[in-house]
C-alpha cells in the first residue's frame, strides 16, 4: 500500500496521474479539470478550499460576480449570501449542526440486539438440551438433606449452621 501511494506521487509529478479532458486534437492530458472532479474540500479543520464550490456559473451568478467587483455597500444581504454560496457549500454553523444520523445508528444497534435476543431464545427452546436433573430444585433439596444427614464438615461448614435437635437453621 505504501508502494502504491509513492508510485502515484511519482506519476502525479510528471502530470501523468492528472485526469484530463479528451478533445478532438487527441490530447488526453491537460491541466483543466473535469466538471464533477473539483478540488473543493471544506471542513471545520480545513475551512478554505483550493477551488470554489460552484465552478460553472449560470447567467445570474455571473452578473452577481460582476456586481461583486464594485462596492460591497451596494450589495443586499441576499446577494452577499448568494456570493458566499458560490464560494462555499456550508457555513460553520451548518457544518457544526448535529445530524440525526445517531438515530439511524441506534435503530440498527437495537435491531441487531433484538435479533440476537430472538436467536438466543430460539436456541434455548429448540437447540440446547433440557436442564440436567441435578439443576432442579428438588434435586438440590435432596442433596442438601444428604449433606446434613452425613454431617459433612461439622466445624466450619454447612453442617455447623444446622441445629440437629430442632431441625432448623441456627440463628
Amino acid at each position: 500500500m505504501f508502494f502504491r501511494a509513492a508510485w502515484n506521487l511519482v506519476w502525479k509529478k510528471g502530470e501523468l496521474g492528472m485526469r484530463g479532458v479528451h478533445s478532438s486534437e487527441g490530447t488526453a492530458h491537460s491541466k483543466r479539470k473535469m466538471p464533477p472532479y473539483t478540488n473543493y474540500h471544506a471542513q471545520r479543520s480545513y475551512p478554505m478550499p483550493e477551488a470554489p464550490f460552484c465552478t460553472e456559473l449560470n447567467t445570474e451568478q455571473r452578473a452577481l460576480k460582476e456586481k461583486e467587483k464594485g462596492s460591497w455597500t451596494q450589495l443586499s444581504h441576499a446577494e452577499k449570501v448568494a456570493l458566499y454560496r458560490i464560494q462555499f457549500h456550508e457555513t460553520f454553523a451548518e457544518m457544526n449542526h448535529r445530524s440525526n444520523e445517531w438515530k439511524t445508528v441506534m435503530g440498527g444497534v437495537f435491531f441487531f440486539l433484538g435479533f440476537t435476543a430472538l436467536l438466543i431464545w430460539w436456541q434455548r427452546i429448540y437447540v440446547f438440551p433440557k436442564k440436567p436433573i441435578t439443576l432442579t430444585d428438588e434435586w438440590k433439596a435432596q442433596q442438601l438433606q444428604r449433606i446434613l444427614d452425613m454431617k459433612a464438615n461439622p466445624v466450619q461448614g454447612l453442617s455447623s449452621r444446622w441445629d440437629y435437635e430442632k431441625k432448623e437453621w441456627k440463628k
